[in-house]
């Protein structure tokens, strides 16, 4: 893969590289979440069964992603941005990204230290502004409107408002790289139709989702933690 012309390249990252931050991903084989049903924390009807509950959960996620660190491969990202203007999509809702050093990231699906309003998606606060420790999130805490204050999280079921913004990253991507996704949840796993055929595309994963032929599509096998960093060098050489 030569980097010449190169100017854009554009990452899509998903669970797979916060996992070897210690971050536990959701698409466990007996469909389970940290011991709950996805429908029960991640889910419109969820919040509206059992409200406490789905706060409890995302304290406790929220409260893990700050004891972890980021690991090899986001600090290898990060590094990228000497050379090249690096745009991440990432599918993850921790902050290891922008901890390493990115600079320009997209959270397709929210993120776990932003809290927003039940009755409007676009009143927004960091954790920080309404919690005593910076991570809790309690029932009958309110927003202006006098809503309650919920996660800003895009749950299954709900649109992804960002989506068109990462498609249009994606077609003006010189190089796009996914790194840590299995490519199964839409509408992200659809970003690679939308790359144009002529630019190179490359996917870092111990183990390479079955995909239709793509033009110009090349793959590491191996963790995000060793094949990002040894991919970064060569760009960067």
């Amino acid at each position: 893969m030569k980097n010449t012309g190169m100017k854009n390249i554009v990452v899509l990252t998903g669970a797979g590289i916060s996992a070897e931050s210690g971050i536990q991903t959701f698409r466990a084989s007996d469909g389970l979440w940290e011991n709950h049903r996805l429908e029960d924390v991640a889910s419109p009807l969820g919040w509206k069964k059992d409200p406490a509950l789905v706060l409890e959960f995302y304290n406790q996620r929220r409260k893990k992603a700050q004891e972890v660190q980021p690991n090899a491969a986001h600090f290898a990202l990060a590094q990228l941005e000497e050379k090249f203007n690096v745009q991440i999509i990432t599918q993850n809702v921790d902050d290891l990204h922008e901890r390493a050093g990115s600079s320009q990231v997209l959270h397709l699906h929210g993120e776990l230290n932003s809290v927003r309003s039940s009755a409007d998606e676009n009143l927004v606060f960091n954790i920080s502004e309404v919690s005593k420790n910076g991570w809790e999130l309690e029932l009958g805490q309110l927003c202006p409107l006098g809503s309650q204050l919920r996660p800003d999280i895009v749950w299954f079921g709900e649109r992804v408002p960002k989506f068109e913004q990462a498609k249009i990253m994606a077609q003006n991507a010189d190089f796009f790289l996914v790194v840590g996704t299995s490519l199964v949840v839409y509408p992200a796993a659809g970003l690679l139709e939308y790359v144009p055929s002529s630019v190179s595309k490359c996917i870092i994963d111990p183990n390479i989702p079955v995909l239709p032929a793509l033009y110009n599509l090349h793959t590491l096998e191996e963790p995000a933690s060793s094949g990002v960093p040894r991919l970064v060098a060569k760009l960067l050489g």
